[in-house]
């Protein structure tokens, strides 16, 4: 892909070229001749209609995955996280063995061992990785969603950015079906230690089980605070905040 690089910042589109602007800086590309029309009906596309079919059904996937867990994703996440669900999604969606070419969707892919593989270690802020951010081992109950980090000292298990006094540790229990769209999401209670070198036990436990007909989702997050009189502020709109997928069952 071509990038493009001019005292003049353009964006649009001038004749069969378009000018756009991503967190990459600013790129160049030529417009599509290809007819919508033909695109719908010509035989000579049915594998691209197809592809295409797949492709949004992966979209809407990732789209219900974020939804159910937004309580925990809101402010700890990263501008590119909608595609990067998707491509997971199309990873999962190819280990369904059954569904004709152009209907192979998540749901049925998710059901086999092979398609939770690929969401299982996935962080939903690339900037911050779990494994990056928390230096501790932690263990987990997957009949409850319940999370302990023994003998956690912050000032040394962490990864800390500059500025932060407070983390803050949540676990997130969520069962999802993909086919019927339902979640129930449990998240547990949050622990908010102050980053010194006090040594302490860690246990986040759901309220309650998740229920439901899907996959049970296990996640963990790990948020920073700076504390100013006495009230404690998010570091930097979650910039450094670590959210992950510990396991899929």
């Amino acid at each position: 892909m071509a990038k493009y690089k001019s005292l003049f910042k353009v964006r649009g589109s001038i004749d069969d070229v378009n000018f756009y602007k991503t967190e990459d800086g600013y790129g160049i590309r030529s417009k599509s001749s290809l007819d919508k029309a033909r695109l719908k009906s010509d035989p000579a596309f049915e594998r691209t209609r197809e592809n295409n079919s797949e492709f949004g059904s992966c979209a809407t996937s990732g789209k219900i995955l974020r939804r159910a867990i937004i309580d925990l994703v809101a402010n700890a996440k990263d501008n590119k996280l909608a595609s990067r669900v998707t491509q997971v999604m199309t990873q999962v969606k190819n280990f369904d063995l059954t569904s004709a070419r152009g209907q192979r969707n998540v749901a049925t892919g998710i059901l086999t061992p092979e398609g939770k593989i690929p969401l299982k270690g996935f962080n939903f802020n690339r900037k911050a990785p779990l494994s990056e951010v928390l230096r501790s081992e932690y263990s987990l109950d997957t009949a409850t969603g319940e999370v302990i980090i023994n003998n956690f000292m912050p000032i040394q298990q962490l990864a800390v950015p500059e500025g932060a006094t407070h983390v803050e540790f949540t676990a997130g229990f969520l069962n999802l079906d993909f086919a019927m769209q339902e979640a129930d999401m449990q998240i547990s209670n949050i622990e908010n230690l102050a980053i010194n070198g006090t040594t302490a036990t860690v246990t986040l436990t759901p309220a309650t089980p998740a229920t439901g007909t899907g996959q049970n989702f296990y996640l963990l997050k790990v948020a920073f605070f700076q504390e100013i009189n006495n009230l404690q502020y998010p570091l930097k709109n979650g910039t450094f905040n670590a959210l992950q997928i510990l396991e899929v069952l």
